[in-house]
């Protein structure tokens, strides 16, 4: 049986870690989730969300299957996990991640690969690595940096102090905060705009981030006018500009607007 599956509602589809109550990353775990974003990658989805089934989202690795394992074995395994997370920022499409209970090591590493994390205020995010004289090994330690700053990520890996949902919210790392019987409530009205959304605008704003966070503003500045202009005869932004033109003409300010993704 996968530990992982993707499901598609309508416009809206689901990576589904579904290994509870821990969803740990085990041997199987970065097979089924690049077979899940695959198939997310191919169908015509305007929004990824990656959520658990159970009580938490992750408690990370599963650490039992290790011990005795060769270097480059685990070398290989993390590699492969990376890889699967790597893929999902990889996406054209923006990406949520709907977090409750505990979101240790590998989960919260998960989490931070998407673009909005929405939690509960009775989630926890740790970074749990250096219980085992280890560090975040995918992604976590350099994804906080740039979300929460240097000093936090500092503190948060090299401490492995609990994140509570709160201040998760409070410093960034958690874009959204919900109490928990709130939280798919939450969750569902900010699917259900990204994928009423412009989907293409959405696309070339994470490449423009990204672009930022491995070349700075000077090399955001510079891509900035190849990653947007397509954007420019586009169905969605013809659409745009003509419904804040006659809202402009009305001297109102323009409505929301439902938009195709095209």
């Amino acid at each position: 049986m996968k530990s992982i599956r993707f499901e598609r509602e309508g416009k809206v589809g689901n990576i589904v870690l579904a290994n509870p109550p821990y969803n740990r990353l085990d041997l199987r775990f970065a097979q089924c989730l690049r077979e899940a974003v695959h198939e997310a990658s191919e169908s015509d989805i305007r929004v990824l969300v990656v959520r658990a089934e159970g009580p938490h989202f992750s408690l990370g690795g599963e650490v039992r299957e290790w011990p005795g394992k060769d270097l480059n074995w685990f070398r290989t395994f993390v590699a492969e996990v990376n890889t699967s997370y790597r893929a999902i920022e990889a996406l054209r499409v923006p990406t949520v991640a709907v977090v409750q209970g505990l979101a240790f090591g590998g989960g919260l590493e998960l989490a931070l690969s998407c673009d909005f994390i929405v939690a509960s205020t009775d989630t926890v995010f740790r970074c749990v690595e250096v219980t085992t004289a280890m560090l975040p090994i995918a992604g976590a330690l350099q994804r906080l940096a740039e979300r929460v700053g240097r000093s936090r990520a500092s503190r948060f890996a090299m401490l492995g102090e609990p994140i509570p949902g709160g201040l998760a919210g409070e410093i960034g790392l958690a874009t959204h905060v919900a109490e928990p019987d709130e939280l798919e409530r939450v969750a569902r009205e900010l699917v259900t705009r990204l994928s009423d959304g412009p989907t293409l605008s959405y696309a070339a704003t994470r490449t423009l981030l990204k672009t930022w966070s491995s070349g700075g503003v000077a090399g955001a500045d510079i891509a900035l006018l190849d990653v947007c202009m397509g954007l420019y005869h586009t169905e969605d932004v013809t659409r745009g500009f003509a419904h804040t033109a006659e809202a402009f003409d009305r001297d109102q300010e323009p409505a929301d607007l439902v938009f195709y993704g095209k």
